[in-house]
Parts: C-alpha cells; sequence; structure tokens
C-alpha cells in the first residue's frame, strides 16, 4: 500500500477507534447512573419511609397526646363499665374476724370490696398476697377495703392459732373473715367446682362486678377497683 494511502488508512481507524471509545464511555456513564438511581429509589421507596413514618407516628402520637392533657386533662383511656353479675352474698357462720373490729360484711356497705377465698397453705394464694398489698396501699380506707375469707383446705389450717401466725408472717393487713367450715367458700362458688384462690369485686351497693380464679389479671382487678371508686353506681333504693 503506497504510504500515502497508509496514512489516509491510519486517520480513518484513528476515527473510527476514537468513534467506538466515546460510544463505550456514554454506555459506561449510563450504566451508573442507572445503578445509582437504584440504590438511591430502594431506600427512598422503602427503607426510608418507614423510618420517617415510625418517626412522624411518634410525634403525631405525642401531638395527640399532649393535645388530649391540654384541651382535657380528665380525658385518659377508660376501662369499660365492669358486668354486673348481680348481688353479692352474706357472709355467714363465720368463726370471727382478723384484722378488724367488724362483725359482718355488712359493716362495709358502701365500700368497694375485693373478697378474696384463700387458705394460708395454698401457693398460688400466696403468690397473689404481694399484689393485693400493693392495691391495698393505693386506696384510701374510706373507699376501699379487701376482706380475705380464709377457708382451710387441709386441718392445720383451720387452726386459728395457726392462721393468725401466717396472717402475720405473710403480710395479710386486710380484714379476714375465718371460714373454718367452708361454709361460704361453698356458698360463694355454688355453681360446680370451687377454687383458691377466688376473687371477686363488690361495688357500692353490694353487687358483683368482678369474678376470676387464681392468679394473674392483676392490671385488670386494679383497673376495675379504681372504676368503681371513681364512678360510684346510682344508690339503689
Amino acid at each position: 500500500m503506497p504510504i500515502a494511502n497508509r496514512a489516509v488508512y491510519s486517520r480513518h481507524m484513528a476515527s473510527r477507534l476514537i468513534a467506538g471509545i466515546v460510544v463505550l464511555a456514554g454506555i459506561a456513564a449510563i450504566a451508573v447512573v442507572s445503578l445509582r438511581g437504584d440504590a438511591t429509589s430502594e431506600p427512598v421507596d422503602t427503607a426510608a419511609p418507614a423510618a420517617v413514618s415510625e418517626s412522624a407516628g411518634a410525634d403525631a402520637a405525642a401531638d395527640a397526646a399532649t393535645s388530649e392533657v391540654v384541651e382535657a386533662p380528665t380525658t385518659t383511656v377508660q376501662i369499660e363499665t365492669p358486668d354486673n353479675y348481680g348481688p353479692r352474698k352474706d357472709l355467714v357462720n363465720l368463726d370471727g374476724w382478723l384484722n378488724t373490729e367488724a362483725n359482718s360484711i355488712d359493716d362495709f356497705n358502701g365500700k368497694v370490696l375485693v373478697v378474696e377465698m384463700w387458705t394460708f397453705g395454698c401457693f398460688n394464694c400466696k403468690n397473689r398476697i404481694p399484689h393485693n398489698q400493693e392495691l391495698y396501699a393505693s386506696h384510701s380506707r374510706d373507699d376501699f377495703e379487701i376482706i380475705g375469707v380464709h377457708a382451710p383446705e387441709f386441718s392445720h389450717e383451720a387452726e386459728i392459732p395457726n392462721i393468725i401466725d401466717a396472717v402475720d408472717r405473710l403480710g395479710v393487713t386486710w380484714p379476714v373473715a375465718l371460714d373454718t367450715e367452708k361454709t361460704n367458700f361453698r356458698g360463694w362458688q355454688d355453681g360446680g367446682r370451687r377454687f383458691w384462690p377466688r376473687t371477686y369485686v363488690i361495688d357500692q351497693n353490694g353487687d358483683v362486678r368482678y369474678d376470676h380464679i387464681g392468679e394473674g389479671r392483676y392490671q385488670e382487678l386494679a383497673d376495675t377497683v379504681q372504676f368503681l371508686v371513681d364512678n360510684p353506681p346510682a344508690t339503689t333504693s
């Protein structure tokens, strides 16, 4: 090939090479932009909005709580009105009372009462005592009282000196009705099986508003008592 032709061919090849490089560079740039766009869109579309919505939700909740406090300080979360299961039974044929001068459950009329069937040797009964202590300390005796109806499961739990010792040892400071023959334990639970412990809440009119067998549901118990203290039922004639 003549020298002149070789020069023209070299320039032509160089131009094509440069053009190819430019095209490849453009494709690479487009690919990079595309990749960057996908990486940004994922946190924006998923992670970022989730984090923002949580934060926004928390702020909104805080604002809502603040507005409630400002506009209506007394409007807090309310529990539903407790069901009414009808009049309580009496406590009869007792062997006496501990921790009180009372002679009858009627001496506590007009107060919210927790009446609990228990015996000092019962493991589940003993587990309830700290929660009852906390509840007892949180209310005035003018509004609220606990009555522990001690109904023995075994013969040694029927001995009054043993009951007195257990009441002192376990920190039971509320009135205790001595149901040695289990007359009331059976009478209040006359629908079949009978349980230690069993816990009732009685309102100011003497109606049963809560009934629970065993341990647990302590907050529900506390909420029921508080509701009845704050919202006494209309007096019945």
